[in-house]
């Protein structure tokens, strides 16, 4: 990616960054944009999705000067994600539930098969919304981004343990929400 006709690696875009250099954040938000928003949107719907990663990327830009590179900086941010997305959900749960965006359809896909895509979809996507805050965090982070159950411990802050736990009875609930619907 080129910035002012300039090619920069990440490293040295995060030195950057971490110096305060604007520039080289924005880059770097333009890297990493979609997947913060993607992940946002699956955390919270996409009502509430864009407010969750417009102020990720702002603490992130707060916080980029204590970066210390232990983990990936889309790990980092994914982190930032998430945990803003849990104090907005917060906040939005006092007015409004939020609902989960549905996975885009493939455009390639036949009308019959994409109206049947659809109506699963949004099964699923109520199903898994009616999910506790918790629950609803494990299962995204392990089946939707593929995450370790120690990876998505230490991000919720919770045992490697308590996260299979939670996962499996997140998988439970939305197998008897999908099968209460069927």
């Amino acid at each position: 990616m080129t910035w002012g006709g300039v090619q920069r690696d990440e490293a040295e875009l995060i030195d950057a960054a971490r110096s305060g250099d604007s520039d080289a954040f924005g880059q770097l938000v333009w890297r990493y944009r979609d997947s913060v928003y993607t992940l946002a949107v699956r955390l919270v719907g996409p009502d509430l999705a864009p407010d969750v990663a417009q102020e990720a990327l702002i603490r992130a830009w707060r916080a980029m000067p204590r970066f210390r590179g232990e983990a990936a900086l889309g790990t980092w941010l994914h982190r930032i994600t998430v945990n803003t997305a849990w104090t907005l959900r917060k906040r939005a749960s006092r007015h409004d539930a939020q609902q989960l965006d549905e996975m885009l359809i493939d455009p390639s896909t036949g009308p019959e098969r994409a109206g049947e895509l659809a109506e699963v979809r949004a099964e699923l996507g109520s199903a898994i919304n009616q999910l506790s805050p918790g629950q609803r965090a494990v299962l995204v982070l392990r089946d939707v981004y593929g995450w370790s159950h120690a990876e998505v411990g230490r991000e919720l802050g919770i045992t490697q343990t308590t996260a299979k736990v939670r996962l499996h009875r997140a998988r439970k609930r939305v197998r008897a929400i999908l099968g209460e619907t069927r």
